[in-house]
């Protein structure tokens, strides 16, 4: 099952809307005969890689599966039907699957005489498939905040300069996040301050991710900024109260979507953004606005998990990684779970996810 969920993680930034699986198929002495990934949305799942590997060495044998094999016919077959077809004996799931169109492969499996067994692996499988399964139950894009600040937690000097704090290993890092996201998302502050360009670079074969600007007031975003010219393709959200004028400027280079004001505070709401992403088959954000846009999506409980890349520096000044996020008393203080802590060249990334209610105490 681990060499399962390593090449599920083959399919990250390939696969969306669809889940990352992986399979490896048994014969019946338990050698493995056939492995595969959810390559592509659309292709064929990662069972049918495997059986298709093992050929007549799957009769009476064992596949281990990153998700419950699916029990739908969409672009592609009920994999449950391909198991029984095939003769494999028992299926080992890491993560039964949520989607209610694709749910029930495991009770066909068992109608067929096949043995089913779950949630080996299961926190493992689900980390690499956070952003589908968050998805899934949620209805909403899985969020990751992505941000890179000193030992003291500056994004930047007293003077606004941030070119570099972190290294150039670290930015590699970062590219590697985007071409696993189906989007990237900055505010207008981040659009004016640094033009950035937000596309993929340095990672082979990887899919330009969506370029979301949320630019409440439709000024950050000049006609000739970087994030317009046409490398991946652009969406600017701006108030739906907006002159016109401002907001048809950038139609012609980029997707304009009008969404409503935040009820409290500066910005566009943020469940406003997440649905529209999500309706344009986003499953997966990753976020790298500033203090201000983070503090936003913190306060609406829309943060999933959060990835900072620590510098050995220090400033003293400077902007802090997080606005305003509406916690006003350590009681309130969101609370995370660190998943991972790498070092990545000199610096240091860590991973976290907010911690549950028995976790907090």
């Amino acid at each position: 099952m681990r060499r399962a969920v390593a090449l599920s993680a083959r399919g990250l930034g390939a696969t969306s809307p669809n889940p990352v699986v992986g399979c490896v198929v048994l014969d019946a002495t338990g050698k493995p005969v056939g492995e595969g990934w959810h390559q592509r949305a659309g292709g064929p799942h990662a069972e049918i890689h495997a059986l298709a590997a093992a050929g007549d060495a799957a009769r009476g044998g064992t596949a281990l599966v990153t998700l419950e094999p699916c029990n739908h016919t969409g672009r592609t077959g009920p994999c449950a039907q391909a198991l029984v077809a095939a003769g494999i004996a028992r299926v080992v799931y890491a993560v039964a699957d949520p989607n209610p169109r694709a749910a029930g492969g495991a009770a066909t499996l068992a109608a067929a005489g096949v043995e089913v067994e779950a949630g080996l692996l299961a926190e493992e499988a689900a980390a690499v498939n956070a952003a589908w399964l968050t998805s899934v139950r949620r209805g909403r894009p899985h969020v990751r905040w992505k941000y890179a600040a000193t030992l003291d937690g500056r994004t930047a000097a007293a003077d606004g300069t941030s070119r570099w704090i972190t290294s150039a290993a670290s930015r590699a890092d970062v590219h590697r996040l985007r071409a696993e996201s189906d989007a990237v998302l900055v505010g207008s502050g981040t659009a004016r301050a640094d033009d950035p360009h937000l596309a993929v670079r340095g990672v082979p074969g990887a899919r330009q991710p969506l370029r979301v600007v949320a630019d409440t007031e439709a000024t950050a975003v000049a006609p000739g900024a970087r994030v317009l010219d046409g490398a991946a393709p652009t969406l600017v959200a701006v108030a739906d109260d907006v002159p016109e004028e401002r907001a048809a400027r950038l139609a012609d280079r980029a997707e304009v979507v009008r969404l409503p004001r935040a009820a409290h505070g500066r910005g566009l709401d943020v469940a406003a953004l997440l649905a529209a992403l999500y309706a344009r088959q986003v499953r997966s954000v990753l976020l790298e606005g500033g203090a201000t846009l983070a503090g936003a999506f913190a306060a609406a409980g829309a943060i999933d998990e959060v990835t900072g890349y620590l510098a050995p520096a220090l400033l003293g000044g400077g902007p802090h990684a997080l606005a305003d996020a509406g916690i006003t008393t350590i009681a309130d203080a969101l609370r995370l779970r660190v998943t991972d802590v790498t070092r990545v060249g000199p610096d240091v990334r860590i991973t976290a996810v907010p911690a549950t209610p028995h976790e907090e105490r």
